[in-house]
């Protein structure tokens, strides 16, 4: 039976078109597939799967394949995946022989995969870009040595924390949880929660700003309610080990909202910002058109002659930035197998404390002892600035929807190996269009050879 099942799926791709034939080989996906060592993210991811056990997992290079083809595009999980199936470029550089046309896999998948991989094979896909770069010319091993660092805020998918929004969003959640594991509670407030969420919003709107906060405190009240209702009757229960913990952790993050103030001091416990994201930090920059965000800080590190980025280091807890040199070229060395031998900073870095024999930290302002090539390697420390900006506008670091500080890792480090191949793609369309250039030069040679003979 299986012999005779073997040779009807051969008769069948007989017949079926096999997509070097249908797509031109010259194609950037085309070359930069070539360019890419698969082998080595095969030997890589090939340990966390286990043979015999469960369903058979998918290619590593499908999974790959998608996880950057998603970055590169600033796509989301179902929008790549269904992009696949129209595009035979993408199956192409998945590693798929014949055109297909019914989903690869579940858009589900790509996220159990990247928890799978974790930042450590993350870190490994962009070093990976890099070895790429290398192979193709894009960037030069001499380059690698001479690095800009700087920070940036990767947002989180969280809406403006406002009081009265976390009071309404943990009452909201902790009903939901409630009624999912039976727990009948005495008044859930669902129509008075709404009523007065929207009446804060109403008068804050109309800068009457008492009786918004005579709102919120109505939604304090009815969370404090809540909470406190949950609480009793959880204890008379005997709910399963893990519905407890999930409503363990939802009342522990819910008390902390409704007792935490309206303005931080000092030596007060971090503020929950969100109610699903309580990781989330509020960062200042100093920015004009937005005095505050709210994520966690990345710290780019990037070649300064082709703005290459080797690092996208996430730093949970706000860091002083000069604090974060270190770990952001520690980095930067694994990925790219070379230590940086002089880098340049902002002023943010003052203090930093990195400078060695074999390591020089340039900040920018400085005027003594300043030659005129390192004037202008610290003029160049400004080029990694668009590299944040292009980051965040093509690669998704503008908004992280991954969960969790795991999430925040996984996400700047394959925004940067997403920028990376974007670099290379350009270098080989380049190349492409001079190899089409040169030989329709070379056709019209022959062709006025042809005539004057």
């Amino acid at each position: 039976m299986a012999l005779r099942e073997t040779t009807h799926q051969a008769d069948i791709d007989l017949f079926r078109l096999e997509l070097v034939n249908m797509i031109d080989l010259r194609h950037e996906l085309c070359a930069l597939a070539a360019k890419i060592d698969w082998q080595a993210l095969e030997i890589k991811f090939g340990g966390l799967y286990a043979a015999g056990v469960g369903r058979p997992g998918h290619p590593i290079r499908l999974m790959v394949g998608l996880q950057l083809l998603k970055y590169m595009r600033n796509t989301s999980d179902e929008e790549i995946v269904a992009a696949w199936i129209e595009n035979p470029y993408f199956q192409y550089f998945c590693g798929e022989q014949y055109f297909r046309h019914d989903l690869p896999i579940d858009p589900s998948l790509m996220t159990g995969f990247r928890h799978r991989i974790g930042a450590d094979g993350c870190e490994f896909i962009l070093g990976l870009t890099v070895q790429t770069g290398l192979s193709t010319k894009t960037i030069t091993a001499a380059s690698l040595c001479v690095v800009n660092v700087d920070t940036t805020v990767q947002e989180k998918a969280v809406a403006f924390p406002t009081d009265a929004r976390l009071l309404n969003k943990a009452r909201i959640k902790v009903v939901r949880l409630a009624k999912r594991c039976g727990i009948e509670l005495r008044q859930p407030y669902t129509f008075k929660g709404q009523e007065a969420f929207a009446q804060a919003a109403r008068y804050a709107h109309a800068r009457q700003f008492n009786r918004a906060q005579a709102a919120t405190r109505r939604l304090r009240t009815m969370l404090g309610r809540v909470i406190r209702d949950t609480q009793r009757k959880a204890k008379c229960m005997e709910l399963p080990a893990k519905e407890q913990a999930w409503l363990n952790r939802l009342l522990e993050i819910a008390s902390r909202i409704h007792s935490q103030p309206r303005v931080r001091q000092d030596g007060d416990p971090p503020k929950v910002y969100s109610v699903h994201a309580p990781e989330v930090e509020c960062i200042s920059k100093g920015k004009a058109h937005k005095q505050y965000e709210f994520g966690v800080k990345v710290g780019i590190v990037t070649t300064s002659k082709e703005s290459f980025v080797l690092a996208a280091k996430s730093l949970p807890g706000n860091p002083y930035d000069g604090h974060t040199l270190k770990e952001c070229l520690v980095q930067a060395q694994r990925t790219s197998g070379m230590a940086a031998r002089q880098v340049f900073v902002d002023k943010g870095y003052k203090g930093h404390g990195c400078n060695t024999e074999l390591r020089q930290v340039f900040i920018s302002g400085a005027k003594r002892a300043v030659t005129p090539s390192l004037k202008d390697k610290l003029k160049r420390r400004n080029a990694i600035e668009p590299v944040i900006g292009h980051m965040k506008s093509d690669t998704r670091l503008s908004r992280n929807f991954l969960k969790g500080t795991h999430g925040d890792a996984i996400n700047a480090l394959l925004c940067a190996a997403a920028h990376n191949l974007r670099k290379i793609v350009a270098k080989l369309r380049l190349l492409c269009a001079h190899w089409g250039i040169s030989l329709y030069d070379l056709l019209i040679a022959l062709r006025s050879q042809r005539a004057l003979a």
